[in-house]
This record gives structure tokens, C-alpha cells and sequence, in this order.
């Protein structure tokens, strides 16, 4: 079963349609105090990205009309030497007013249509750590585009005519594994006592078997002693890029051995695809909620922190 939230929007996962009649009924007003349907464009590309793409740019080229940007190589913490750590309470505060967004506000994350389902489900899991109540994904833009609902192109007119008045919130620490934990973790991985704790890791095949190379220059390819290699794409439309449906995107986790009745762990690059797979363990309703955690850090801290002599980077063909 797909997840819930409260708001005129259900589920967490919603449809072009649903997103097209929610902003049809909730056109917002200067005068108007009431919650808002909020779209946030969260697209974002590798930094090796072929054709130099970013997310801003492609924002400016084509974007659902009102939405805003939420630029994840900019709220993040930036006194961390890894990509895309979370930000502070009072900086996501910050980026919120900045963009105008209201504590009930109803935000819609959608990604890029060249690359689908990709960054979005990053960004609704930091609403979701720092408590706003009510955030969905749109699944997805690239839907939105083919099946004709509206979209403008061009230089972003002035959509925040104020910033809000975003209260600092509060940080939701049961959502987020740090270093230390997967280090543990991981060196228990095989020993009889050890909780089981499960590690899936969202990075292609080739980066998480050693056989590939990262995208930043200087880090180890190889992956988590125990993780298990689950690349995002598998729990995308191949036509589409959407997440695919609940029972279909099941029955992939049960394939690959992974028991519902253990925590999961998300983990990837930098943190960002690792929320694709987690998004995808709450469409297919699969483990417990509260089991289900994402390692921020990911790959490029692992990798950066753990020594040769513990032998923590795994390289298997």
C-alpha cells in the first residue's frame, strides 16, 4: 500500500493528474493565508554529467508554471567536506524562506524530465527529516510534460514576492545513519549476534563490484562489507523513468534476498539516489517505516574515512 499523508494530496507518491487538479483547486491569492499546493523543482546532475546539464538550467528551460528551485549543491552543510551532508535546522529554515515556502505549505518534489526519477525523493526525505508536514513526490515530470499539462520556459519571473517566516525546525535523528554506525555496522557484518541490519546500496552495478570507476576523481569504487546492490534504475519505468508500481518494485527487493523484517539502510553516492530506493521501500510498503534509515554521507565518506588496514571497502566481480 502506497504511503499517506494528510492534505488535499493522499498519497506520498502522487500522479501528474492528481498534482494538475490539486494546483486547479488551490490557486493561491496575495490576500490568501490558506495552505498552498507547492511544486519544488529538485533537479540535479552529476558532476561528470555528459552534456554539462545542471538543475537550474534545465528549470529555466522547461518547469511546472509557480514552481520554485531547491538547489541541493546549496542547501546542504557546507562546513562538511562531503556533497550533499544535510544542512543545519536554521538552514533549511533559511533556504525555505528564501524560496517562500510556509510550514503548511503542501510541496510537491518533482525532478528533471531528462533523467526522471533521480534527485526529488533526496529532497523529500530532507523535508521529511526536518518535520514538514505534509510532502509528496511527483512521479513524475516527464509525465507531466507528455501527457500535456502546463509548463513555462525562460527566465524565472519573480515567484516569491516575500520570503516566508519558516520556523527553525526541529531534526528527525531516527531517519539518518552517521559513519560511526555503519562502521559498526560493517564490522560486524557475518558475526553471529550481529542485528542483521540490511545496507542497499542505489550506485550501478560496476562502482558497487570495484570493477567501475566513481564519478569524483580519486575515490575507490567497491562497496559496504554486506550491502547489497540495488541500482535506482532497477526500480524505474525504463520508457518513463517513473518509480514503478508497489507490487512490481516488492517483488525486486524479495528477489534480491532482502527481508522485510529487518532495518534497512539506504546508502549510495552522496546520499541522494540512496532516497530513491528509499522511496520506493514506502511505495511497496516493504519493512517497517520506523526501520527504514538512510546513511547521508554514503559512498564518498565511507570511502573517504575508513582505513586499508580495516579492509571495509569490499570489491567483488
Amino acid at each position: 500500500m502506497a504511503q499517506r499523508r494528510h492534505g488535499s494530496l493522499g498519497s506520498y507518491m502522487v500522479t501528474p493528474k492528481e498534482l494538475a487538479d490539486a494546483l486547479t483547486k488551490n490557486v493561491p491569492t496575495k490576500i490568501s493565508t490558506a495552505p498552498r499546493v507547492v511544486p519544488i523543482c529538485a533537479s540535479w546532475f552529476l558532476p561528470n554529467d555528459p552534456e554539462g546539464r545542471t538543475g537550474h538550467s534545465v528549470f529555466k528551460q522547461q518547469r511546472i508554471p509557480s514552481a520554485r528551485f531547491f538547489d541541493l549543491d546549496v542547501v546542504k552543510d557546507h562546513d562538511s567536506k562531503y556533497p550533499h551532508m544535510l544542512p543545519t535546522a536554521e538552514g533549511f529554515a533559511k533556504a525555505m524562506q528564501d524560496i517562500g515556502i510556509r510550514k503548511d505549505d503542501e510541496v510537491v518534489i518533482y525532478d528533471s524530465k531528462e533523467l526522471g526519477i533521480f534527485s526529488a525523493p533526496r529532497v523529500g526525505w530532507t523535508f521529511k527529516v526536518f518535520g514538514h508536514p505534509s510532502v509528496h513526490l511527483l512521479n513524475n515530470f516527464r509525465l507531466w510534460v507528455e501527457q500535456g499539462y502546463p509548463i513555462e520556459s525562460g527566465e524565472v519571473e519573480a515567484v516569491v514576492e516575500e520570503p516566508s517566516s519558516y520556523p527553525t525546525p526541529q531534526v528527525d535523528p531516527e531517519k539518518v545513519v552517521n559513519f560511526a554506525e555503519i562502521k559498526d555496522i560493517a564490522k560486524n557484518y557475518g558475526k553471529e549476534g550481529a542485528e542483521g541490519i540490511q545496507i542497499l546500496d542505489a550506485r550501478p552495478k560496476g562502482r558497487w563490484a570495484g570493477t567501475a570507476p566513481e564519478p569524483r576523481p580519486g575515490l575507490s569504487s567497491g562497496h559496504i562489507p554486506g550491502s547489497i546492490s540495488v541500482h535506482h534504475s532497477e526500480l524505474l519505468d525504463p520508457k518513463t523513468g517513473a518509480l514503478l508500481p508497489g507490487d512490481e518494485l516488492r517483488r525486486i527487493f524479495e528477489s534480491k534476498g532482502i527481508d522485510p523484517e529487518k532495518p534497512i539502510i539506504s546508502s549510495c553516492g552522496t546520499g541522494v539516489t540512496a532516497a530513491v530506493i528509499d522511496a520506493a521501500l514506502g511505495e511497496a510498503d516493504f519493512g517497517h517505516a520506523n526501520d527504514r534509515r538512510l546513511y547521508d554521507g554514503s559512498w564518498t565518506e565511507w570511502a573517504q574515512r575508513v582505513v586499508e588496514r580495516d579492509r571495509l571497502i569490499n570489491k567483488k566481480v
